[in-house]
C-alpha cells in the first residue's frame, strides 16, 4: 500500500475533505499539520509554496480538489458511470467555490460592518440558491448521485457541518440537504 502524508495548516480548511476521505474509507495517512507561524520556514520545504499537499511515496501531489478527487478514485468513492462520476466532480467544485466565498466574511481582516453587506449578498445570492436547487436534487434520496455514497457526499457534509456551526439558522428551511450530513 502506498504511504500517504497530506501537510496542511492545523486547521480543517482546503485540506478537510481528503481527511474526510481518508477516516471514510480507513486508509491510512500521516496527517502533517502545523501552525500558521511556522509556514514562512514550511514553506521553503514545500513544492510550488502552497498547501495542501499530498506526498504519496514520495511525489507531491497540489491542489485540494485534484487530491480530492486522487483519494476518491483509490477508496472507491467515484461512480463508475461517467456522467455521475462527472456530477461529483461538479458538486464538490460547486461546493469549493462557495467556501471560498463564504472565508471572504468568515474570517476577515475587516471590521464587522465592511462584511456586512458581501455576507447578506453571500446568503441571498449564492447559498440559497444553491440549497434550494440540492434540496429539490436530494428529496427523499439518502445520496445526491447514485444508491451509494460518493466524495460528492463527504463534500455536502464537511461543508454544511462547517455552515451549521457557524450559520445554523441560514439552513433551517432545507432540511434534505442538512439532515443526513449532520455532525455529531
Amino acid at each position: 500500500m502506498p504511504e500517504y502524508k497530506l501537510i496542511y495548516f492545523n486547521a480543517r480548511g482546503r485540506a478537510e475533505l481528503a481527511r474526510w476521505i481518508f477516516a471514510y474509507s480507513g486508509i491510512p495517512y500521516t496527517d502533517e499539520r502545523f501552525e500558521n507561524d511556522e509556514w514562512p520556514e514550511k514553506k521553503k520545504s514545500i513544492e510550488g509554496g502552497k498547501v495542501p499537499v499530498l506526498r504519496v511515496d514520495g511525489h507531491t501531489l497540489p491542489q485540494s480538489l485534484a487530491i480530492g478527487r486522487f483519494l476518491s478514485k483509490k477508496a472507491g468513492l467515484v461512480p463508475e458511470d461517467d456522467l455521475q462520476a462527472a456530477a461529483c466532480d461538479a458538486l464538490v467544485d460547486t461546493i469549493y467555490e462557495l467556501m471560498t466565498e463564504m472565508y471572504k466574511f468568515t474570517f476577515p481582516e475587516k471590521s464587522e460592518e465592511e462584511i456586512k453587506k458581501p455576507k447578506a449578498e453571500y446568503f441571498t445570492t449564492h447559498l440559497e440558491p444553491f440549497m434550494t436547487r440540492l434540496n429539490k436534487r436530494l428529496g427523499e434520496k439518502k445520496w445526491f448521485v447514485s444508491d451509494k455514497i460518493t466524495w460528492g457526499d463527504l463534500a455536502i457534509g464537511m461543508f454544511f457541518g462547517e455552515m451549521k456551526g457557524l450559520y445554523s439558522e441560514k439552513l433551517e428551511k432545507f432540511p434534505s440537504t442538512t439532515c443526513p450530513y449532520q455532525q455529531s
